[in-house]
């Protein structure tokens, strides 16, 4: 069975929250004309790199044992990751040109900030730095809530 390790599941966390950065970067610039979707796309970009070194801090702390049940844990991990949202060459995120519109920016963020999120309380199960995790759950929440709010105005 193909699973992964706790350091390698804080490192994909890593890794999600850089590339979460690029996106946001390359969206704000993409929509520049837009003050307010590029602000939004700005702020995102920062906390996604907040995000990044706490959990590089985290790894620090992440003993190399896995915890019980972790099998189950890190197949579902794994299916997470593969997904058409996350990560990899081949993936939506870093292959952006299909994004031509603000509308089409949103969704694909949002959809990406779900799966994360998705990530997130998976992995915040088999830790036991809930605090960290849980700190950034919260964000990631209001990062759905501002993303669906800027697409609810958008259809105004």
């Amino acid at each position: 069975m193909n699973t992964f390790s706790i350091r390698e599941v804080v490192e994909q966390a890593i890794l999600t929250e850089q590339l979460g950065q690029e996106f946001y970067l390359k969206m704000a610039q993409k929509f520049q004309e837009n003050n307010e979707l590029k602000k939004l796309f700005e702020l995102l970009a920062i906390h996604e790199t907040k995000h990044g070194k706490s959990f590089s801090e985290l790894m620090q702390k992440v003993k190399d044992e896995e915890p019980e049940g972790w099998d189950e844990v890190t197949l579902y991990l794994k299916a997470i990751v593969d997904s058409e949202f996350f990560l990899g060459k081949d993936k939506c995120l870093p292959s952006l040109e299909h994004v031509k519109t603000a509308g089409e920016a949103i969704d694909f963020a949002l959809c990406f900030e779900r799966e994360t999120l998705l990530y997130y309380y998976t992995l915040r199960e088999t830790i036991s730095e809930k605090d960290l995790i849980d700190k950034i759950i919260k964000e990631e929440k209001s990062h759905i809530v501002w993303l669906n709010n800027l697409k609810k105005s958008l259809k105004e």
